[in-house]
């Protein structure tokens, strides 16, 4: 590009100085020479060419003849005269003064000549090439064709890891916003990691056989809770799962990246970190968040083996068995893993993904069948799993609940799912229309596997019929739709960010409904702070409990009394006095009449059923006086702490 040179601008009044036609002064040419104009043809000079017109009111003035002869206006030379009439132009006479305002300076029009030399109008031949124009004082850079390059850079690895780390501030600070006294499921890991920690360390007796009804091994997440907890408490217990969901965040972020970009990364961590069972899961003592981090870890792994020598891939082996160690559920998991083992090694290894795929079955069926036949922690897996007690609730109810915890990030992946399938390419730069992307039947497997395995923990909680776990157990399968939803996150903005007012309202809504359920979920269950006050003083070593939640007492007083005291509201089992054996509710009732238990504490809310049961036995019983009656608010409503106690 050149910057565009001076021309000689006419003076201020000059008959002969009318506009050009267009492509006057300057075309792609160069710069022409001007030619009177607007005025009649003065004497000496022969008729315009044939085909000329004079433009209409460009005659003489009217009253003014036209001069006869000009004279070389002073500072302007005569025309040269050695240059030929160029073909269609008569030639012009010579005696033929330039009239003012048609001077020549070579300052100004690089084909001039200097002063003295004769020419003929116009100056240049028909055969005389053109003079080169001057060098531009200035280059403007080259541009690139797009805004988003396609070849990776150290800004742009910069600029996605500080959005990645604004996305984890944000998941930290709604997590820590929430606020309770421990759930009852956080209580039982807890005050059972405790147990075994003993147990370990000094071979005290285990109060209760953990593995017998724990839904992941006792011996994985509890010990390593409890330990946290004997140092930082029930805090430190719920930051040690905060830490395994920003690394599920991180790592989620890594492999979508690896199968799509950055944006679609940044996307799909973005939603998955402010549904409501990543937000929970991040202050939940509980074994879900170590679970989802270990499924997660097994997956990255799987995919950045991906051009790795096929036996790399046994290195995710461990730690999906590792997960379902930790908890038995992610077991339902495990096959959209090895199915990815094949899927991500296709583009890269062909058949050999094959031998990658059942490579990584046969490590993680060998290690899933030791660690089965190896321990005794098989009662464990078919009474919370396998063999699990069906509930009553209905197909449509856990359907409206999966669809409120998970249905508008999922329905997002099904549209980048979509989108994927029929446009493959993930890059704005048109040099990526050329090279070699997958076909859509790879793309339309990979959208199926991600998307399909959101909807396995919805399947399952409607073949067991209960909501028990559910909304954790949704977030479990967002971590494997969560690329397709960023996938679609960036179809919607659309290249070049040309929507971004879609993407941050949907991920605006997915932040509010994330929010609401998540400060709904964390206020089910009442503060029970001032109730462990209560009973603080009427527990010790010797006495026998019964309450609706007894895990709640267990951890808080765990120095005074062990799990064995207590008993709950579910399932009883007695033998009364005279030798007569009860069960269920009658079994409540015969050991209240027998003043069996030394202190009864109920909520209303665990089995409110049961509760109904104790309260009718013990009203106007002689063994048992009302110690204390504790209003409390939940996401309910308001509920009441009744306690009782044995007074003979």
């Amino acid at each position: 590009m050149t910057s565009r040179p001076e021309y000689y601008t006419p003076q201020p009044y000059d008959p002969y100085a009318e506009e050009e036609q267009q492509g006057g002064w300057f075309n792609s040419d160069g710069y022409l020479p001007r030619r009177p104009q607007g005025h009649e043809v003065p004497q000496g000079y022969h008729q315009a060419p044939q085909g000329y017109d004079t433009p209409q009111g460009h005659g003489a003035a009217q009253g003014h003849p036209v001069p006869q002869g000009y004279d070389t206006p002073q500072g302007y030379h005569q025309a040269p005269q050695e240059y030929d009439t160029p073909q269609g132009y008569q030639q012009v006479p010579q005696g033929y003064d330039p009239p003012e305002g048609y001077g020549y300076d070579p300052g100004t029009h690089a084909y001039q000549q200097p002063a003295g030399r004769q020419a003929s109008y116009p100056e240049r031949t028909a055969e005389e090439e053109p003079a080169a124009p001057a060098e531009p004082g200035y280059h403007v850079p080259e541009t690139p064709e797009v805004g988003w390059d396609m070849a990776a850079s150290r800004r742009r690895a910069w600029v996605s890891r500080a959005v990645l780390l604004c996305v984890l501030a944000v998941q930290a600070v709604l997590s820590l916003r929430l606020a309770n006294t421990a759930f009852q499921d956080e209580a039982l890991y807890l005050a059972a990691g405790h147990a075994e920690l003993q147990h370990l360390l000094h071979g005290t007796p285990l109060p209760i056989d953990y593995a017998a009804y724990f839904s992941g091994s006792p011996q994985l997440y509890p010990v390593l809770a409890a330990a946290v907890d004997d140092v930082l408490g029930l805090t430190g217990a719920r930051l040690l799962s905060l830490a395994f969901m920003l690394g599920t965040t991180g790592l989620l972020y890594s492999f979508t990246r690896r199968l799509f970009n950055e944006r679609a990364a940044l996307a799909g961590a973005a939603l998955f970190a402010v549904v409501q069972s990543t937000v929970v899961m991040g202050y939940f003592a509980t074994y879900d968040a170590a679970a989802v981090f270990l499924l997660a870890l097994a997956t990255w792994i799987v995919v950045r083996t991906d051009r790795a020598p096929v036996a790399a891939v046994l290195l995710a082996a461990p730690v999906a068995v590792l997960a379902v160690g930790v908890k038995y559920a992610a077991a339902l998991y495990v096959p959209t893993i090895v199915v990815l083992a094949l899927l991500t090694g296709w583009p890269h290894q062909g058949r050999k993904a094959f031998l990658r795929m059942l490579l990584l079955a046969l490590g993680i069926g060998a290690l899933l069948g030791a660690g089965m036949y190896g321990t005794d922690l098989m009662a464990g897996v078919r009474q919370t799993t396998t063999d699990r007690d069906h509930g009553s609730d209905s197909a449509a109810f856990l359907l409206q609940r999966s669809g409120e915890w998970g249905g508008l990030m999922f329905l997002t992946a099904v549209g980048g799912a979509v989108s994927y399938v029929r446009r493959s390419r993930m890059n704005e730069s048109p040099v990526a229309q050329r090279l070699g992307n997958p076909g859509w039947r790879w793309r339309a497997l990979l959208g199926l596997v991600l998307c399909g395995t959101a909807l396995l923990a919805p399947a399952y909680q409607i073949h067991l019929g209960t909501v028990v776990s559910l909304f954790k157990h949704v977030g479990f399968g967002l971590l494997f739709a969560a690329p397709m939803a960023g996938v679609g996150v960036t179809r919607l903005i659309g290249a070049h960010f040309r929507y971004p007012q879609l993407g941050i309202m949907l991920w605006t809504a997915t932040l509010c409904l994330g929010i609401s359920q998540a400060d709904w979920r964390f206020g089910v269950w009442p503060d029970s702070s001032k109730m462990i006050r209560v009973v603080d003083s009427h527990v010790d070593r010797k006495g026998h409990y019964l309450a609706s939640t007894p895990e709640v007492p267990v951890y808080y007083l765990r120095d005074k009394t062990t799990h064995r005291q207590w008993q709950g509201v579910f399932a009883l089992e007695y033998t009364d006095r005279k030798g007569t054996y009860h069960q269920g509710d009658d079994a409540y009732r015969a050991a209240l009449r027998d003043g069996e238990f030394d202190l009864i504490v109920l909520d209303g809310l665990t089995n409110p059923r049961v509760d109904a049961v104790v309260a009718d036995a013990v009203k106007g019983n002689p063994h048992y006086r009302l110690l204390a009656d504790l209003p409390f608010r939940n996401s309910s409503g308001t509920g009441h702490y009744r306690i009782w106690t044995k007074t003979s």
